[in-house]
Order: C-alpha cells, then structure tokens, then sequence
C-alpha cells in the first residue's frame, strides 16, 4: 500500500481534483447578500454569508441579519420548532453588524435572541432561549415545553470554543465567557466569566483597570 505521505500521481491528481470540486461547491453552497435564498430572510445585510455545509436552517422570515455577518460551516440554525411555524414576532433572531458565529455552532430562538454587533465566537457554541419543562412525571420530556426566555449577548463579546448560552441568559458588552462555560444568568460589562454556571473572575474597574473577582463576591 503505497504511503500516504507520498501518494503516487494518480492519487495526487484524484486529491487535487476532489479538492477543488469541494472548493466549488461550498462556494456554490454559501448563502450571500445576492443569493436566492437570503430573500427567505427578514434582512440579510450586505456582505453577509452563511457558509456551507449546513446542518439545519428554517424559520428564516424571523431572522435579521445585519450587515458583514459570518456564520461558519456546520452550523444550524433555526427559528421555531419545525419549518413554517407561524411564531409570535416579526423578529425572533437578531444578529446585528459584523458577529462571527463559530463553525459547528447551534442557535435555536422561539422568542428573542440578540447578538449584538462585532460578538465573536469559537467553534461548537450552542445559544437557545427554549427550554423543557417537567410538569408532569409521565409525560416524555422531549414533549414538554416551558415557555422561552429572552437571551442577549451584549456588543464586542467573546463567547470561547464550547460555550453554552440557557434561556434567560444576559450577557453584557465587551465580555469573555471561557472555553466550555455555561452561561444562566446575568453577566454584567466588561469582565471575565467562566465556569458551569459561569461567574465573573474578573472586571474591569475604572482607576483600578483589572481586578480579580473571589467566589461569592
């Protein structure tokens, strides 16, 4: 079996021409501001793309994209339960000017998820406003629902590689939530959060710059 390392001509040219076939295609495949899909959307801005592949995309009507928005490959992201639900707001989903939503990542809005402008964040975030109830004992899970909470994610964050966002989750502007943090609550401006809940390990303080943050604080 020849090495891998060192494949033979017609392998090369198979890989070369595979390669550039792939390349054809998520270039096809992308979702931009001149596309016929992005007339689906409530806005698609301009300079804005959603890349391919995708793993899911509906409810597209109650989505509003700002302008030089890129979702990366992979990613699903819906509005609703199943496509063509009728939902309650124009809007449901909210991506303002210039966010980056990592490869791999997840988002699923019933009622209101913002992201505010130049949020960046790493690959497989999962963000959701939708949560299951437990009502009743006997029912599956999977068919119980409470009714959502609205999630913000404030303008120029930083939600790191694996970071999860629950309903009713309030993140503030200019934050870092670290690599695999679980975000439930209020978090406030300017300061580092990490953890599962996430709490704040640092803030900024004008006069005092950084400071630390102790448990319980």
């Amino acid at each position: 079996m020849p090495d891998a390392r060192y494949p033979h001509k017609p392998s090369r040219r198979a890989s070369d021409v595979i390669g550039s076939l792939w390349e054809r295609i998520c270039r096809l495949g992308t979702i931009g501001t001149a596309s016929r899909r992005a007339a689906r959307f409530g806005h698609f801005g301009d300079a804005s793309a959603i890349l391919f592949p995708l793993i899911a995309l509906y409810g597209e009507k109650y989505m509003h994209l700002g302008d030089r928005v890129i979702i990366g490959p992979h990613c699903s992201i819906s509005c609703g339960v199943a496509p063509d639900q009728e939902l309650a707001h124009d809007v449901v989903l909210r991506i303002e000017d210039g966010v980056l939503i990592g490869r791999g990542s997840g988002i699923v809005a019933h009622e209101s998820i913002t992201i505010g402008e130049n949020v960046f964040t790493g690959h497989n975030v999962y963000i959701t406003d939708a949560n299951h109830g437990y009502e009743s004992l006997d029912a599956a899970i999977g068919h119980q629902f409470a009714p959502p909470r609205p999630v913000s994610i404030g303008a120029g964050s930083w939600l790191g590689h694996g970071t999860i966002v629950l309903p009713g989750a309030h993140i503030g502007e200019h934050v870092v939530i670290g690599a695999g943090s679980v975000v439930t609550g209020v978090i406030p401006d300017r300061c580092v959060a990490v953890g599962n809940p996430a709490r704040v390990i640092r803030r900024w303080e004008p006069g005092s710059g950084w400071v630390a943050v102790s448990p319980g604080s």
